[in-house]
């Protein structure tokens, strides 16, 4: 908690450094795209250029870069064990949650390319916010800033962290994975094998690809790959969630539910369509394509596996 309270004051001081700073100018740094006549983005030095440059294809071809603004919201609900009341405290926890991440995600999206150099910069900036604060501060500050600012990192690593640990341990008393993944501790009921085991294939993973693809470089295949996988991932999550939604609404519809969406079917298919738009975009680009043939790949076999034997 004290984490993640200190990775949003990080965002906040960053929104009023930056709403402060006299060369703050949305209509000349964020407008600075245009289209030159091969179809790629150039450079308005005065900015004023049209709101969507590409069009209704610019914003298809952002969802999957879009969707980490969200990523890994879908493991709220593993946490449902823990919470006192969970028909009460998890559609709140999430919607809250949900709120968190889109006020603050417009507001960087709106502010950090407000600043000098702008949109056409930004485009290819590896750590935006960072360079926001350079920008802002100097390369010397904003060292020290970064420092507070790899909280919002610590704080995502904590609740995958722990949603691993639930769904290996779900999926050990369920019986795919083996029974002594669901062993707790004795005295303090957590799941520290599931945790332990996680970790230690994450980790497995990383030494290898950082020794196959000779160090320092594979940081590039991390970051164009291996982190990709995970938007692919959870597109293929929020598809199955909202077929099973739709599922459950057409085979139980007098079950009892606690918490009816208010968007309901509607609701439902626009998350499956808006899932199958970005993973077919994810698929016209290179640098997404590889890590999503290879979590397609893995899903066929943990199917088949599933299906041949668990």
């Amino acid at each position: 908690m004290v984490v993640t309270l200190i990775a949003l004051a990080i965002l906040v001081f960053f929104f009023f450094s930056a709403l402060a700073w006299a060369r703050f100018d949305f209509a000349k740094n964020a407008m600075n795209i245009g289209v030159g006549p091969d179809g790629a983005a150039v450079a308005l030095p005065e900015g004023n250029g049209p709101f969507l440059p590409f069009g209704l294809r610019g914003i298809f071809a952002a969802m999957p870069f879009a969707v980490w603004l969200f990523l890994a919201i879908e493991q709220s609900p593993l946490a449902s064990e823990e919470s006192v009341d969970p028909k009460r405290d998890m559609p709140k926890g999430i919607m809250l949650g949900m709120f968190t991440l889109l006020v603050t995600g417009v507001l960087i999206l709106i502010i950090n390319l407000a600043l000098p150099d702008g949109s056409f910069a930004y485009e290819t900036s590896g750590e935006p916010i960072l360079d926001g604060f350079r920008v802002i501060y100097g390369a010397g500050w904003a060292k020290v800033l970064a420092l507070f600012a790899v909280a919002g990192l610590v704080a995502s690593f904590h609740a995958i962290i722990f949603a691993y640990g639930r769904q290996i341990v779900s999926l050990s008393h369920a019986g795919y994975f083996p029974h002594f993944l669901s062993v707790t501790h004795g005295e303090h009921k957590t799941p520290n094998v599931a945790v332990a085991a996680g970790s230690l294939v994450g980790f497995v993973v990383m030494v290898v690809i950082w020794f196959t693809q000779g160090g320092g470089a594979a940081g590039t295949y991390i970051g164009g790959t291996l982190l990709n996988m995970a938007v692919f991932g959870a597109m293929f999550s929020y598809l199955l969630q909202g077929l099973t939604f739709l599922q459950l609404r057409r085979r139980f519809p007098n079950i009892e539910r606690p918490y009816r969406s208010p968007f309901g079917v509607l609701g439902a298919w626009l998350t499956v369509i808006i899932a199958l738009i970005t993973i077919g975009f994810q698929l016209t680009d290179p640098l997404h394509l590889q890590g999503t043939i290879g979590v397609a790949v893995w899903y066929a076999l943990a199917i088949v596996y599933f299906g041949a034997y668990a």
